[in-house]
């Protein structure tokens, strides 16, 4: 089944200033917590959606950050796309890489982004800009490990 949404039911956050990360990252915890993310699935989503939302500030000028509800039959998801307008990626392969740094960071925003959630992928052509985005699914509550009471 292919996962669907409503345009009607996407968000749409202007990235242009520190206070706008806070934002970004509220508003995708609060859309996690009512599809039902788990608090883990949560911080992993916020933790993915603020190194993009400061990507996108701080190497792509500002943008915006657009969030959309999804569904797969009984699953629920969140689409993340964080776009802007700045001077892209000239070697996405080389910034995906653990280590790899153009703003003196430890190198892990982008590669570690990518492990956080369910689906990544980049659309970024060097001088028209970048978009990034990713999609989690919201898995409930973990079950109990095997053994433990």
């Amino acid at each position: 089944m292919t996962p669907t949404s409503d345009p009607a039911t996407a968000t749409s956050l202007p990235i242009g200033s520190d206070a706008d990360l806070a934002w970004v990252r509220h508003r995708v915890r609060q859309f996690a917590a009512e599809i039902g993310f788990g608090l883990v699935q949560q911080t992993k989503l916020v933790t993915a959606a603020s190194e993009l939302a400061r990507n996108t500030l701080v190497h792509g000028g500002g943008g915006q950050a657009k969030i959309t509800p999804l569904i797969n039959g009984s699953t629920s998801g969140l689409q993340l796309s964080f776009i802007d307008t700045g001077p892209g990626i000239r070697d996405v392969e080389l910034a995906l890489t653990d280590g790899y740094t153009t703003g003196g960071g430890l190198g892990l925003g982008l590669s570690g982004a990518k492990r956080l959630v369910d689906e990544f992928t980049i659309d970024t052509q060097p001088g028209e800009g970048t978009s990034v985005t990713l999609v989690a699914w919201a898995t409930g509550v973990p079950g109990a490990r095997p053994g433990s009471r």
